[in-house]
């Protein structure tokens, strides 16, 4: 059955399934490596992280036009709406490493984002992403037009992209501003790299969240101290053996880390390129011996709307009746 959730991690470039990327694509002019929808699926098949980010910078190039942006959207929202989502937060990125205008990135988002609330009900907030390949300016880039769009549903400023590679501790001075000018700090951590990188986001960068940091679990300090602090993990478990950062999902660290007293909320990542959605996510994480209504309230307790917004949320979780929801019926490799 259908049940209310919250997903606050989700890639609107991964979120393309291969026939709308076809159509994008040829509509664009943009040559993929593949031309059917077979050929684009074959391409979702990952080595390793590095090998994603290839693939995710490959088939995003696709996207050029502001329709291209607000049919995502929209098309997300048709699907996630479907699997119960309520509310989510949408990751984007600019596209500065090859030339997009901004104002059409946003703008087509924002469109989407709108329209996707007229016509299915679910609640959009926006969430841009620093790749951690910008230059410092580039990074203060992203946050000037995260707040020049906050009006129409920018809630935060996010960090992305090879976290091995790429500490945060260099983009601090525009996290500094974004929280300045009232945006949250959600950076991608502790996925690749491990508990040092959660640190600097949440020393370096102020993070509300955490998006990811599973990694978590090798430091038990910082397993303490997040569960303190009640700093809300997105954890991603599909696309966590998807990309190898864990390698299964009976050997995932999330029942560990939530019995820890970590405040963890669930969500797809990239759902067209991992081959997941966001009942196969809870259907995993109930196998995992679950239950469903917590991560409702954790992305409640992480979500970064207004306060109408989340009394609506709120009490759609406190009515809904919990008891009928069956156990999941995935099996956990």
């Amino acid at each position: 059955m259908t049940y209310p959730k919250i997903e606050l991690h989700v890639h609107l470039e991964g979120t393309v399934r291969p026939e709308t990327l076809l159509e994008i694509a040829r509509r664009n002019g943009y040559a993929l490596p593949a031309d059917s929808v077979e050929g684009v699926r074959a391409l979702y098949e990952y080595r390793d992280f590095a090998h994603f980010i290839e693939i995710f910078m490959l088939t995003s190039a696709a996207l050029e036009r502001e329709d291209d942006f607000r049919q995502i959207t929209v098309e997300y929202a048709e699907e996630a709406a479907r699997h119960g989502a309520v509310y989510l937060e949408a990751i984007f990125a600019l596209g500065l490493w090859r030339g997009l205008d901004s104002d059409i990135v946003f703008s087509g988002v924002c469109d989407g984002a709108a329209e996707a609330r007229d016509r299915y009900g679910i609640e959009i907030r926006l969430t841009p992403d620093i790749a951690r390949v910008y230059s410092l300016d580039e990074a203060f880039q992203v946050v000037r037009y995260a707040l020049k769009y906050r009006d129409r549903g920018v809630v935060g400023v996010g960090l992305g992209g090879p976290e091995a590679e790429h500490p945060p501790e260099p983009y601090a001075p525009a996290f500094d501003l974004a929280r300045s000018e009232g945006l949250a700090s959600v950076p991608h951590a502790g996925e690749h790299a491990g508990p040092s990188s959660i640190r600097g986001a949440l020393d370096a960068l102020g993070a509300h969240r955490i998006r990811h940091g599973i990694r978590a679990i090798d430091d038990p300090e910082l397993v303490r101290e997040l569960a303190d602090r009640r700093v809300v993990l997105d954890v991603c478990p599909i696309s966590n053996v998807r990309t190898r950062a864990v390698p299964s999902l009976r050997r995932h660290p999330l029942p560990e880390l939530v019995a820890a007293g970590v405040v963890c909320s669930l969500s797809t990542d990239d759902p067209a390129m991992f081959g997941t959605d966001l009942s196969t996510e809870y259907a995993a994480a109930s196998e995992l011996g679950l239950e469903p209504r917590s991560f409702y309230e954790a992305g409640l307790e992480g979500a970064l709307c207004d306060e109408p917004t989340r009394s609506r949320l709120r009490e759609l979780g406190e009515t809904f009746d919990w008891a009928v929801v069956p156990s999941a019926g995935v099996e956990v490799p």
